[in-house]
């Protein structure tokens, strides 16, 4: 099975248009070292041939053609066989709209977020004006195939409530807690290797940290390096944890958790324009490094 990071950015990517954090004028004007990023995505294939995207960033079109494994072989035949969403956040679902010109598209995701993209921000029917959507039911706990060598097992996430889209009728707020994130439990089916994709998590509860213990490679959210770095940049009102992520950094955050799991590979994803760990010569960067962690950059690909 291959896995390969479209997109290591959290939503705005690396830099974000309107931001001019210390990370993002480094990266605008090269003075330390550090690489852009686009929107949090990846796509898996267990022959290369046929791929599947989990999540569809705004940058899909870009992370499409910076992929040739990804563009059309003739005419317009897409390798591309199905997207899985994670959940309903605008920065993994408005590359949905982007593929509106092919002939259908296979739509993997849970009851919460099918209800956010039809009353909440309306993608869904929106999409459904131009192209077929075939939708797949998400249900933590089943095990799915993805065509031949390749399933998944969805698992959920404890998140928080967002009441953005909520419009009074069918709303995200009124939708079920189950699915409203999810984490993807990748196997490959001939040799039973394991990739897991978690790129949002409030919290790792026994049950999550389960899931991470069991895999080959983990991919795991690192939006911030601390859970008030928004706050102290006086870049939002919110803690990390207010949004529903968990910390990098600190006794209980997602590193101490990585540095313990048995896992080969243990991959930084969706990560914020912030976060300082995405400066190659900062001291956040060599702690992520030396506790045996990586910081995806777009386009790494992993062979599980």
């Amino acid at each position: 099975m291959w896995v390969r990071v479209l997109g290591a950015g959290a939503g705005g990517g690396f830099p974000q248009w309107n931001c001019g954090c210390p990370g993002c004028r480094a990266v605008r004007d090269g003075s330390r070292p550090t690489r852009p990023r686009t929107q949090s995505s990846i796509a898996v294939s267990a022959d290369r041939t046929t791929w599947f995207l989990l999540n569809a960033s705004p940058d899909l079109r870009s992370q499409i053609e910076a992929t040739p494994a990804l563009q059309p072989r003739s005419g317009r035949e897409s390798p591309i066989a199905a997207v899985l969403l994670t959940d309903a956040e605008l920065d993994h679902t408005m590359g949905l709209l982007l593929l509106r010109e092919g002939p259908g598209i296979e739509l993997h995701a849970s009851d919460a977020s099918i209800e956010t993209l039809t009353g909440g921000t309306g993608f869904l029917p929106t999409l459904e004006r131009y192209t077929e959507v075939d939708r797949r039911r998400v249900v933590p706990g089943e095990t799915v195939a993805l065509g031949e060598g390749l399933s998944y097992r969805a698992f959920d996430v404890p998140t928080v409530k967002k009441k953005r889209f909520a419009d009074g009728s069918s709303t995200d707020a009124a939708a079920s807690d189950v699915g409203r994130v999810v984490g993807y439990r990748l196997t490959d089916t001939a040799s039973g290797r394991v990739a897991v994709y978690l790129p949002g998590v409030q919290e790792i509860t026994p049950a999550v940290h389960d899931e991470l213990a069991s895999a080959d490679v983990v991919l795991v959210d690192g939006t911030t390096w601390t859970d008030d770095e928004m706050i102290r940049l006086d870049l939002a009102s919110k803690t990390a944890r207010d949004m529903g992520h968990m910390a990098v950094d600190g006794p209980d955050g997602s590193l101490a958790v990585l540095a313990g799991l048995p896992a080969e590979r243990k991959i930084y994803v969706h990560i914020n324009n912030t976060n300082p760990m995405l400066l190659e010569d900062s001291p956040e960067y060599a702690t992520v490094v030396a506790r045996g962690a990586e910081i995806a950059t777009d386009g790494l690909e992993v062979e599980v």
